[in-house]
């Protein structure tokens, strides 16, 4: 199995493009169900989850095509409804067909997913929009099926015990797209992979306003056209690479970086003396150039992950990362999944002292890391890890790297391009 394998201590320098985010375009591609002529995605990030959904789609019969990081889907077979399991499984974002699905055909069989290793994330919040738009759900041999004659516009709250549901905000507006009469999506997720959904359904010809806000107004229409859109930057791999730089008191520029996606991340970073600074201010802030340089020592700092625009709980553990190098004690909380922590009794392995207490966690900072055999368990745990090993005294070995490879392309070349030591190898059994 493959792992990763760090040799620390080297600064990085160098430029890098930031990718096509994988949160946007999942759904975007679940969108593509809703059109009456091929959808053309550029940009896209050409990821195993990708390939996931992409397979999933000509299950439910759409021609998909790939020519680089462009995809193009057509439909082809509007009788096909069926998720599987075999297929569900191996990606949590499939939810994300439900409501196209519903809405172009009438009828949606999704399996019902797992929870997954930083805890459970119920559909609940899903099925209730849904139901509220017309949708009859009932539970058969594992599968959740939705069924309805005609969706009908009606306001539907989307606010559940920790936060708006992005994937179930995006769910409930591709139904209300084609849904008679108007809808109102009350406590909406304000995500940017939601807005750009939402822009993307515009193009097609949806009646949308208010995406980015709690609230969004969608007016039915009859039928969607086919697109074509350039994918957003990842505003998660974005800040993966801006603490890589601060980490190894680098100095990197990143091309399409989302600044303005990304601002109680680069407040909270900017407190502990690492500078982001957008180079040429005539370029749109969702993706302009920015250098990223750190100051000698680290300061400490306090933040809570929280919906957007707080700060994302998918940086929570890069960030603490950072943390371990600096000068005192900072105080991380999460409140969004209050057991994503697994990264924590890894970095303690690289010389981290970390206190945990429920959902918070006190990182006391040290001189050093120590590189170490560390296990990843988690998508944006593993990004820690590699983080940390690139700050480490000595070689650290990340295994089971399959977690990162779901959501980095290629993160050891991108890093390597920037002076880093580190290499693909053969991480042996796990």
């Amino acid at each position: 199995m493959d792992a990763l394998r760090i040799e620390g201590g080297r600064r990085l320098s160098g430029s890098l493009t930031v990718d096509g985010s994988k949160n946007a375009a999942l759904p975007a591609l679940a969108a593509a169900l809703l059109a009456d002529a091929p959808v053309t995605l550029r940009g896209v990030p050409m990821l195993q989850d990708i390939a996931n959904m992409t397979r999933l789609l000509g299950e439910l019969g759409c021609d998909v095509t790939s020519d680089g990081n462009t995809v193009t889907i057509e439909t082809t077979d509007t009788s096909k409804v069926h998720a599987p399991y075999d297929i569900v499984r191996t990606m949590r974002a499939s939810i994300c067909v439900l409501g196209p699905l519903l809405a172009a055909r009438g009828e949606a069989r999704v399996a019902m997913p797992g929870g997954c290793a930083i805890g459970d994330r119920p559909v609940d919040l899903h099925l209730r929009g849904l139901k509220a738009l017309g949708a009859k759900v009932t539970l058969e041999s594992g599968d959740m099926v939705l069924r309805c004659d005609k969706l009908r516009g009606t306001t539907v709250f989307m606010g559940g015990p920790f936060g708006s549901t992005v994937l179930g905000t995006t769910n409930v507006l591709c139904a209300a797209v084609l849904a008679e009469g108007e809808t109102i999506i009350e406590s909406a997720a304000c995500e940017p992979e939601v807005a750009f959904v939402a822009q993307m359904l515009r193009a097609m010809g949806a009646d949308i306003a208010g995406e980015g806000t709690p609230r969004i107004r969608v007016q039915g229409v009859k039928q969607l056209s086919g697109v074509d859109m350039q994918v957003m930057p990842d505003r998660i791999v974005a800040g993966t690479l801006a603490v890589a730089a601060a980490i190894t008191n680098g100095d990197v520029t990143l091309h399409r970086f989302p600044f303005d996606h990304l601002l109680a991340v680069l407040d909270r970073l900017d407190e502990a003396g690492v500078h982001v600074r957008q180079l040429d201010p005539e370029e749109a802030p969702q993706a302009c150039s920015v250098q990223i340089t750190t100051d000698r020592r680290l300061r400490p700092i306090l933040f809570t992950t929280q919906p957007f625009p707080g700060f994302p709980t998918d940086l929570q553990a890069q960030v603490m990362s950072l943390l371990c190098l600096a000068d005192g004690n900072s105080i991380v909380t999460e409140k969004i999944y209050p057991d994503r922590f697994l990264h924590v009794p890894e970095l303690t392995r690289m010389g981290a002292t970390l206190i945990r207490q429920g959902a918070t966690v006190v990182v006391q900072g040290a001189d050093e890391l120590v590189g170490a055999p560390v296990m990843a368990s988690d998508l944006r745990g593993s990004a820690a890890l590699v983080l940390a090993g690139l700050a480490a005294r000595g070689e650290t070995l990340v295994r089971r790297i399959y977690h990162l490879d779901r959501g980095y392309l290629h993160l050891e070349q991108q890093l390597a391009g920037l002076g880093a030591a580190i290499e693909r190898v053969d991480g042996g059994p796990t």
